[in-house]
């Protein structure tokens, strides 16, 4: 295990120490970027689900620590993470974002002085395919990431969960996470396929019945919403196949549900 530098600050004052979490499997397309991005903090962390790749012997050249722990979902994974390190303040940062350097100076000055506040959100600034996408809801994506650690934990859910933060204020942070999704199509449907799954077993909590306009209305109501009424048709062709595979995300969700449905019907019929 290799200890990285750490950046020093012109402002010498007493702050809290912050250990900063990256979860990874098979990124070493990504982790080199992300680690350099946020090796000034006090300690990092990451949280290997067994890669296959360089993942690990990169991460190697950045974190102060690498765990390995068997990936359920998201959620659970950084749940299990997140008792694990060593400081007071966490922040989550997944290996394809990178932290800029105003936000990291703005994380520093939370450290020194949190204005009594135990959580903060941070905006993202979003790239599909290398292009930046600046419409199609896309430009109000936030997510919680920096957090006093024994208050923070994300919500049971497979996918799409958020850290909630208990008994304790949030606000906001204005430096922003730069987020590179998916560099190719082999890439987002691997994950997509795996999402989908996921999220038809979330929906299943409250969807007792799937019927056709869970099938026709929705999908269509997520790309008119996307492409029309969040201007995802400003980001031209990026914005339509965005809002495109947006909606067939919502269609194929619900399906994969109905196909669970219709299977569990039939075993309670024999």
């Amino acid at each position: 295990m290799t200890d990285c530098p750490k950046a020093s600050t012109p402002n010498m004052s007493p702050r809290e120490k912050l250990s900063i979490v990256v979860p990874t499997f098979n990124e070493e397309r990504n982790i080199r970027a992300c680690l350099e991005s946020v090796r000034w903090a006090d300690e990092v962390v990451v949280v290997d689900s067994f890669s296959t790749d360089r993942t690990v012997e990169i991460a190697r050249e950045f974190a102060d620590r690498i765990l390995q722990h068997e990936y359920i979902n998201s959620a659970t994974q950084k749940n299990w993470a997140i008792p694990q390190v060593a400081h007071p303040w966490v922040m989550i940062v997944d290996s394809d974002e990178r932290v800029t350097p105003e936000l990291r100076d703005e994380i520093l000055g939370v450290l020194e002085n949190s204005g009594g506040l135990d959580g903060f959100r941070i905006r993202r600034v979003n790239h599909f395919l290398g292009k930046r996408v600046r419409f199609g809801g896309w430009q109000h994506d936030a997510v919680l990431r920096l957090f006093r650690r024994d208050l923070g934990r994300y919500q049971d859910r497979e996918v799409h969960a958020d850290v909630i933060v208990e008994s304790g204020r949030v606000g906001w942070l204005r430096g922003k996470l730069l987020h590179y999704t998916f560099n190719s199509f082999d890439q987002y449907i691997r994950k997509f396929n795996r999402y989908t799954a996921w999220a038809s077993g979330d929906r299943a909590k409250r969807t007792p019945r799937v019927r056709w306009h869970h099938l026709a209305l929705r999908p269509a109501w997520r790309f008119f919403r996307q492409y029309v009424l969040q201007l995802g048709f400003l980001d031209g062709l990026t914005g339509l196949v965005i809002c495109s595979l947006s909606a067939y995300s919502v269609f194929l969700k619900y399906a994969k549900l109905w196909e669970r449905q219709q299977a569990e019907k039939d075993k309670r019929q024999e």
